[in-house]
């Protein structure tokens, strides 16, 4: 078992700058490993057609739905992991650590289960449109074969994270991602399987890297153990679980549901639409996914820091990862406003696609720098277990204003209005995060 005192040491006596780079490092490439093949899976598919391309984005909403309730139970469990361990309780550390991961697996089971019944009807509520249904049909039926697979890794790899032990979470993530990307033109090309060669692909590399990931708590390389002995039917810890990760659901099922709307807003403007606007979401996920990759470094020292009643050290992270992230953000967009156009091209080089997915990506440039002051608030309140400021940051910017303003804003200027929905909605709600993230750093200094 790995030395308990020792990774306390690492995390509460670190320098919190040393320490959130360590972390963020190995975490910022895994990201950028699981958009990578999310792009690569996105280009290969788009050699078939428009309508497979659009099918991607399409899928891509049922992954997000996966992501979403894994998260939950990830975030959920690990917050309460690392404030456990932080307070030296590594039983109950263990506890919620098994109870997480079994809940995950649970889910993805049943989403499956449900999913293949209700294959048909499925697809249409997440915006297929007649030509894009078989494709998005032939791809998400793997997808949901792969779903407890991809359920029970999202949970382990933030389960540990919050551990402190990104570098571990990062072999799984990598070994299947490599094989995915490697896996794809086998099966789409040489195959002559089409776009279901892509979904296979993606379900055989979710399950090696699930094995990967579990072999980690059973070889003893953690400090927490997953154990049907550790896995608890008391209400209160599945509630602790659910309730904490809850504004991870709400944050990433949101986003699932947001697309789907933006999929049907875009139909009557052609699979030619809904492909550029799946070409420019997968392209601001690899701005994004560095962004992510560092706030989850910051977390996990958040919460061990915090159930250490460490608070000058969790100010100290908190003000340092919000300019850390602000700065490389701004950096990347502006480079991605540049190439643009050249980067949708990469996918589609029809005319049309291109210019509708070049404004969509240019305006997600300029309002993604305000995205950091939203995911800061809404991670730090989230580490520390405070739930109801969590939850609401996490709705805001999806659920209050992504979803309205997509709805409203193409009745008065089109396709503009699709472009422009989402840029929208993370500049007003970072002004609504920025009063909460300001007065939670005011309070630590008091507590301190």
């Amino acid at each position: 078992m790995k030395d308990n005192n020792k990774q306390f040491e690492k995390m509460t006596k670190t320098p919190v700058k040393r320490l959130i780079n360590t972390l963020a490092v190995p975490t910022i490439i895994s990201m950028m490993i699981t958009i990578f093949y999310n792009l690569a899976d996105t280009y290969f598919v788009s050699k078939i057609s428009v309508s497979a391309s659009g099918a991607t984005g399409i899928i891509f909403s049922l992954m997000g739905i996966i992501q979403a309730f894994s998260f939950m139970f990830g975030h959920g469990s690990g917050s309460c992991v690392s404030r456990r361990l932080g307070a030296k309780d590594i039983e109950a550390a263990s506890t919620y650590c098994s109870t997480g991961f079994f809940l995950s697996l649970i889910f993805g089971i049943t989403l499956l289960a449900l999913g293949l019944i209700f294959i048909n009807p499925l697809m249409k509520l997440l915006g297929s449109t007649d030509t894009i249904f078989p494709y998005a049909k032939a791809y998400g039926i793997y997808i949901l074969i792969a779903a407890p697979a991809m359920s029970a890794s999202f949970t382990m790899n933030n389960l540990l994270r919050f551990e402190g032990m990104a570098s571990l979470a990062t072999i799984g993530l990598t070994i299947g991602a490599v094989l995915n990307i490697a896996l794809d033109p086998i099966f789409i090309f040489t195959l002559d399987m089409g776009i279901s060669g892509a979904g296979l692909a993606t379900a055989i590399s979710q399950y090696l890297g699930m094995a990967i990931l579990l072999s980690m708590f059973i070889r003893d390389k953690t400090q927490c153990k997953i154990s049907l002995k550790y896995f608890s039917t008391n209400p209160r810890v599945a509630w602790d679980i659910v309730a904490t990760g809850a504004p991870s659901l709400a944050r990433q099922g949101l986003n699932s549901v947001s697309t789907m709307i933006m999929n049907v807003q875009a139909a009557p403007y052609g699979d030619a639409c809904i492909a550029a606007m799946s070409v420019s979401a997968k392209c601001m996920m690899l701005i994004f996914s560095v962004c992510l990759g560092i706030g989850q470094g910051f977390q996990p020292v958040c919460s061990f820091n915090y159930g250490a009643k460490l608070y000058d050290r969790v100010r100290e992270a908190v003000k340092y990862t919000w300019k850390m992230c602000t700065g490389v953000t701004a950096a990347l967009s502006g480079v991605m406003f540049a190439l643009a156009p050249t980067v949708v091209a990469l996918f589609r080089n029809e005319a049309e696609v291109v210019t509708i997915g070049t404004a969509a990506v240019r305006f997600s440039c300029v309002a993604l720098c305000f995205l950091p002051t939203v995911m800061m608030a809404n991670m730090s309140f989230q580490s520390i277990g405070r739930t109801g400021p969590a939850f609401f940051l996490a709705c805001a910017q999806n659920g209050l204003f992504f979803i309205p303003l997509v709805l409203i804003l193409p009745h008065f200027i089109g396709v503009t209005g699709i472009e422009m929905a989402q840029p929208l909605g993370y500049v007003i709600s970072s002004g609504i995060a920025l009063p909460y993230l300001l007065s939670f750093i005011k309070q630590l200094k008091i507590n301190q």
